[in-house]
């Protein structure tokens, strides 16, 4: 069975510094025997200023960012699912917020711009508008790698079910979902919407994840975790910047469908 790595990080708005660390945690990923290695949203920048994401974005094919992790991938001969970064749009305002997936040869495999942006006013006057700094994916994106066949998706994305349905159409069997989910939601929705998206559709889902204070007066929640096919929390890190280990066992997907053949049994309504 195929072994993961899961980071956690807190990342700020220093690029090196966060980079540095990304790289520490793929090489010890490496290590520990891992062919895969999963950073969470953000991992490489968490802006202090939609002025700083705008200058620090970068095209696509081209940058510190994307040439770090490439080569990382590359000499550690892991796949690496590279979280997000921003990637320069045409809007001049606005920036992809981009999930890259480098080989153990340094080459791209495949990148998917987040969907679904996070505007929403919380009850403690947390207020985010990703939608005035960020352009929206329009995609879904699946790839074939070492592990099987994944589905990449990001964060806010886990609320939408739809968009896991037509991953799974593409018989996906492995869901990914890099995130910075907020502190105040968090321990309400986070673990509850990774088990009912693993559930529904009888995938793995690896969700790596921002935690802790961020130089932005950002908090995030933390909790990075694997759920099976059948929805156990097999692995999970709470707290702290490290990796989580995991191994995946893609006879789980096929025995839960099995099972119970939900997927076969959908039917048209109105």
């Amino acid at each position: 069975m195929p072994r993961i790595a899961v980071a956690q990080t807190c990342s700020n708005d220093n690029i090196p510094e966060n980079l540095k660390l990304a790289s520490a945690l793929i090489a010890k990923a490496a290590a520990k025997g891992a062919s895969a290695v999963f950073l969470p949203e953000c991992f490489a920048l968490m802006q202090t200023s939609r002025k700083q994401l705008r200058d620090c974005a970068e095209s696509h094919g081209d940058g510190l960012i994307q040439e770090t992790m490439s080569e990382a991938a590359k000499h550690h001969k892991v796949t690496v699912f590279a979280g997000t970064l921003p990637i320069r749009s045409t809007d001049s305002k606005r920036v992809f917020n981009s999930s890259l997936v480098y080989d153990s040869d340094g080459r791209e495999l495949a990148r998917y711009d987040k969907v679904h942006l996070f505007d929403v006013h919380l009850s403690n006057g947390e207020r985010y508008l990703e939608s005035a700094y960020t352009m929206p994916g329009s995609k879904i994106v699946t790839l074939d790698c070492c592990l099987g066949k994944v589905g990449l998706t990001v964060c806010y994305d886990i609320r939408f079910p739809e968009i896991y349905r037509q991953l799974v159409k593409q018989e996906v069997q492995i869901f990914v979902v890099p995130s910075a989910f907020s502190s105040q939601t968090g321990p309400a929705h986070w673990h509850t919407l990774l088990r009912a998206r693993a559930i529904e559709n009888f995938c793995y889902v690896i969700a790596s994840a921002q935690e802790g204070a961020h130089s932005s007066g950002r908090k995030t929640y933390g909790h990075s975790v694997v759920v099976d096919p059948w929805g156990k929390v097999v692995a999970e890190k709470q707290t702290g910047e490290g990796l989580l280990i995991a191994e995946i066992d893609l006879k789980k997907v096929k025995q839960a469908r099995k099972q119970i053949p939900s997927l076969e049994h959908r039917r048209p309504f109105s």
